[in-house]
């Protein structure tokens, strides 16, 4: 049976939950994007690390990202029907919530270059003009963005031109790598802010996480719409059900075939051109297919056990904002030169070990937090100056 809490759907948060998990153990093992590693001090070290790093972005790398905005448009959804059955028009509101989410991103993206609030907040505003299109119409368009159009033009020009490979990284991470290595903590700042972040979203660009998250934010809202999330009544669970078993059925063979055809298809092209597009095309949909393995398999699991387990992660996706930014601030102290420098020192193994340790005081204080607390810290600030005009919300 779904556990609720007042209008909260705690499946969806042990969900989210599980994505920022999987985004703070990546974020570790990566030095959060700073990628400087010691030497491994054996051979069995460095087999353990190699290991690990493959595991964990096998199992989180382009997921974990997916799962985070699939939600974004389920919560959506969410509040804009609330909005709807007071007689209000949610769109405006909405607007002004992306903008201070923006705010939000450009806080972080002072502690961590690779930031992706900023760029929620910014395709966020596409859900607008769609908001009110049948299912139909939002569920092709979906389709057709998360084909990847651009990579596919892309592809023709390589074809058609075999030495044609435009420059399409203008800014890179590595430009700011002198800074996050450097003592002073104000330069970090002021590259992370600027280069590092216009890298981030050049990359996003580059490599079709534009097209793919406006593509998760629609269909997240229209699995909302078609009520897939939900599981209180009996015929809720009977129809939501049916659709998790289904999605599992279909995804993850389709992932397993993705997984081995891209491999042959990256091995059998030369043309860089074509090579990257291809790899931006498949890696997006053998993400999403294995996204919603796990996320099927997760929901499936939570309701036939009740959570028992899951549970523990719904406060920790309660707050995911302060989740997320509280690892950039905290992991840029533990990784950068300005602060521990345990880049120097750690590698993979030890930083997951960090990660894990790190993931466990913040479930911690999340379910401390809710037993004080409706919201999480900057969830609270997000929530006030969202409604601040309003009164009793």
């Amino acid at each position: 049976m779904e556990v609720q809490s007042k209008n909260r759907i705690l499946a969806v948060d042990a969900l989210r939950g599980f994505a920022v998990m999987g985004i703070i153990l990546l974020h570790n093992v990566e030095h959060f994007n700073f990628y400087s590693f010691p030497e491994a001090s054996s051979s069995v070290m460095k087999s353990l690390d190699s290991s690990l790093w493959d595991m964990l972005f096998f199992s989180f790398s382009g997921k974990a990202y997916a799962v985070f905005a699939l939600l974004f448009g389920f919560t959506f959804y969410l509040q804009s029907q609330s909005a709807a059955k007071r007689g209000e028009d949610f769109k405006n509101r909405y607007m002004w919530r992306l903008l201070l989410l923006l705010g939000f991103g450009f806080i972080n993206s002072l502690f961590f270059p690779g930031e992706i609030l900023v760029l929620y907040a910014i395709l966020g505003f596409v859900l607008v003009p769609v908001r009110h299109w049948s299912d139909r119409n939002l569920f092709v368009l979906a389709v057709i963005l998360m084909l990847q159009p651009l990579d596919w033009i892309k592809v023709g020009l390589g074809l058609l031109d075999p030495s044609y490979a435009p420059k399409q990284m203008i800014y890179s991470l590595g430009d700011v790598y002198p800074q996050l290595g450097g003592h002073s903590f104000w330069e970090m700042v002021k590259v992370n802010f600027v280069t590092g972040q216009l890298a981030s979203l050049n990359w996003a660009w580059c490599y079709g996480r534009v097209f793919q998250t406006c593509s998760l934010f629609m269909l997240g809202m229209l699995l909302g719409r078609r009520g897939f999330f939900r599981f209180s009544t009996s015929e809720e669970r009977r129809r939501s059900g049916r659709f998790w078993i289904r999605m599992l059925c279909i995804s993850l063979p389709l992932a397993v075939v993705l997984y081995y055809f891209k491999g042959f298809v990256f091995t059998c092209v030369s043309q860089k051109l074509v090579l990257e597009s291809l790899q931006t095309i498949l890696n997006s949909w053998y993400n999403l297919f294995f996204m919603f393995s796990m996320a099927a398999a997760f929901l499936l699991l939570y309701w036939v056990n009740g959570g028992k387990v899951q549970r523990i992660l719904a406060p920790y996706g309660q707050m995911s904002l302060t989740d997320y930014i509280t690892q950039s601030v905290i992991g840029s102290f533990l990784y950068f030169g300005y602060g521990l420098e345990l880049h120097k020192v750690c590698g993979t193994t030890f930083s997951l070990l960090i990660g894990i340790g790190f993931l466990v005081l913040q479930i911690a204080f999340s379910h401390w937090w809710f037993r004080h607390f409706r919201r999480g810290p900057l969830e609270t600030v997000w929530h006030k100056l969202t409604w601040m005009n309003l009164k009793n919300k």
